[in-house]
């Protein structure tokens, strides 16, 4: 599966409600609520911070999934490619950041 194909499942998904996509400020709360629910998992696994015993086991793959679904929302809003612009992102790391860490 790539970027493009979650963002063609996103706009399937979000093309069968009258109302669309929110507005992007509303999808950048979202996202923040999102990414939090995955740092509140992080830490209870890996972090300092154990989960209560009345509490379940989170779902952190599904956390991640959310993040990145409502990053395709936002891209899709806004006419934005994110094979393209991870595609991008990559080549930047490589010129930017090429030598600037040890290698294997």
């Amino acid at each position: 599966m790539t970027l493009r194909d979650a963002q063609r499942d996103t706009e399937r998904w979000v093309a069968q409600y009258k109302d669309g996509y929110w507005a992007p400020a509303e999808q950048i709360v979202c996202l923040a609520e999102e990414v939090g629910e995955l740092a509140r998992e992080v830490n209870h696994r890996f972090g300092k911070k154990p989960r209560k015993p009345t509490e379940s086991e989170g779902d952190l793959a599904g956390e991640m999934a959310d993040i990145v679904f409502i990053l395709c929302c936002l891209a899709n809003s806004q006419g934005i490619d994110l094979d393209d612009a991870w595609k991008a992102h990559m080549r930047k790391l490589d010129t930017r950041d090429g030598e600037r860490f040890e290698r294997k």
